[in-house]
């Protein structure tokens, strides 16, 4: 699984890198790959590759969408370290982008990479269908902004040291986190024009980007801070509304037992799904 994820790493990297040589050189570009390189393991980008496989949608095509994923991503992670966010001062066992260049340059570096993600998907050397394409710009805005991350982000905050539903804890999770995961499901699909299969994969990744979320409440819960590379036990500390908090660890635990095992399901009727599937299993046991 390991070197699956790093050739998936591998090959976004040198996409992203070879687009951003293309460019003008600006201020702002310093603290855009230092947010954006070498990135986390890009397991959204190896999710889009593998539903890709399963509907035989072409790799560069995968790769070029997964390039657009991982700059939201990045973004997302660097407004969400910011002081009036999270505050953290550490990712992926560095300095945060906010504790490397200013509070003001991170905001601007974070902006950038999520306007780059769009510049990507629009780019003329995008040989798909404009219909497809303006699909796919339309699905990630939407997964972005208020709808999506931007909207959760709001949520978990705005959750804070307070009794929260479960119903409201999971839909502020789907929307922080899941969103994007479902977008990396369904866009190989936009590609393929396989419209019928869509709103079965979106519901598949919805699910894979909660359990991710859940897996990560667990690491803060319990984790090994060199591992994970930033610090545990924030949560607990802010009061953040999460399933363990409500719940507690053991029945969080059944109830991602009982999601993994639904995500499986659903996948294990498609033929080559199995590297999907790898993958569900794969962050339901990662150690960061």
């Amino acid at each position: 699984m390991e070197k699956k994820l790093n050739k998936t790493g591998r090959d976004i990297n040198k996409f992203l890198k070879n687009f951003l040589k293309k460019q003008k050189r600006t201020e702002l570009i310093t603290s855009m790959n230092y947010g954006l390189f070498p990135g986390g393991k890009k397991i959204r980008s190896k999710i889009i590759i593998d539903v890709g496989k399963i509907f035989s949608v072409p790799y560069h095509h995968l790769v070029r969408v997964g390039a657009a994923v991982e700059c939201i991503h990045a973004y997302s992670l660097i407004h969400d370290d910011l002081p009036c966010m999270d505050n953290d001062d550490l990712r992926r066992g560095k300095l945060s982008t906010h504790k490397k260049f200013g509070e003001s340059t991170a905001v601007l570096a974070g902006n950038s990479l999520l306007t780059l993600a769009f510049e990507i998907l629009s780019e003329k050397n995008f040989k798909i269908n404009e219909t497809k394409k303006n699909e796919l710009i339309n699905s990630l805005s939407n997964t972005s902004g208020h709808l999506g991350i931007a909207g959760g982000q709001y949520l978990d905050l705005n959750f804070e040291k307070k009794r929260v539903s479960k119903k409201k804890i999971i839909d502020m999770q789907l929307n922080k986190t899941g969103k994007l995961f479902s977008f990396s499901t369904i866009a190989p699909l936009i590609v393929a024009n396989k419209s019928t299969k869509i709103n079965q994969f979106k519901k598949i990744g919805l699910d894979i980007g909660l359990l991710f979320q859940i897996v990560d409440d667990f690491l803060d819960y319990k984790g090994n801070e060199k591992k994970i590379g930033k610090k545990t036990g924030k949560d607990k500390k802010k009061g953040k509304a999460t399933l363990i908090s409500l719940l507690g660890y053991k029945n969080t635990v059944k109830y991602s037992s009982y999601l993994k095992k639904k995500i499986i399901f659903s996948l294990s009727r498609y033929n080559k799904s199995n590297d999907l599937i790898e993958t569900v299993e794969f962050v339901v046991n990662r150690k960061k």
